[in-house]
């Protein structure tokens, strides 16, 4: 690639570039990143952040994918929308959680922002991961999977509702006195289109005793008010 390239890849000065470029040389080094990786927690007995996994899993499901590069690396991409720049912080201190060391990175495109970072293990950490859409294949929790949701489910949730959900203002009118009246209340929606994910999500919802129900085809609705509120306790807003 050449420098000028580089540069405007990385948004950076192709003076900068050039000095990164004799200093590997100078050094005798080649060129690019040379770094080891963390052991993987489940092939290699590395260790593993369960409640950061429990959430990063939550955001896999909703609007991740894992893609294969070279070498046998794969790479796990979370879209989220722009404008959520407390979340995409997030996701980026997960992903270093759940990988230590990593080097994630981002990248707009029309509408969102692209968190990525790369890693051999992936399919290890994230066993969902296949060919086609999430709502064509099955979506089950393997029993290490299950049992680290059990331990961290509100976790897994605030990855599941801030990935795919949203908190919404509704109303109703009601006549009072011979008035109309009119009345707000808040409500959480997880819209997804794989049945498997819906029923992952009522399962943790029950785990911590927060009622729900199935307001349509692809949505779980958290409408009442004392349910609304210990949802909020437990996932945060979604900004």
């Amino acid at each position: 690639m050449l420098d000028a390239d580089n540069a405007a890849v990385h948004g950076v000065a192709v003076k900068t570039i050039r000095r990164w470029r004799r200093d590997y040389q100078r050094r005798g080094q080649a060129r690019g990143q040379r770094h080891l990786a963390p052991p993987c927690p489940r092939c290699a007995g590395g260790s593993l952040d369960p409640a950061a996994y429990a959430e990063l899993l939550g955001w896999y499901l909703g609007d991740g994918y894992i893609s294969t590069g070279r070498r046998g690396v794969h790479n796990l991409h979370v879209y989220n929308d722009t404008r959520y720049t407390h979340l995409n912080d997030g996701i980026l201190d997960l992903m270093r959680r759940v990988k230590p060391g990593s080097r994630p990175h981002t990248r707009d495109v029309p509408g969102c922002l692209v968190s990525t970072v790369s890693w051999k293990h992936w399919p290890c950490l994230f066993p969902q991961h296949g060919p086609g859409r999430k709502h064509e294949r099955d979506i089950v929790l393997e029993a290490w999977q299950a049992e680290i949701v059990r331990a961290h489910p509100a976790d897994f949730l605030r990855g599941l509702f801030h990935s795919d959900g949203c908190r919404v203002d509704n109303w109703a009118t009601r006549v009072v006195a011979g008035k109309k009246k009119r009345y707000h209340y808040p409500r959480w929606q997880l819209v997804n289109a794989s049945e498997d994910i819906l029923d992952l999500c009522t399962w943790a919802l029950d785990l911590v005793d927060v009622a729900w129900r199935r307001s349509g085809v692809r949505v779980v609705s958290v409408s009442r008010r004392g349910a609304v509120t210990r949802l909020d306790e437990l996932i945060g807003p979604k900004t």
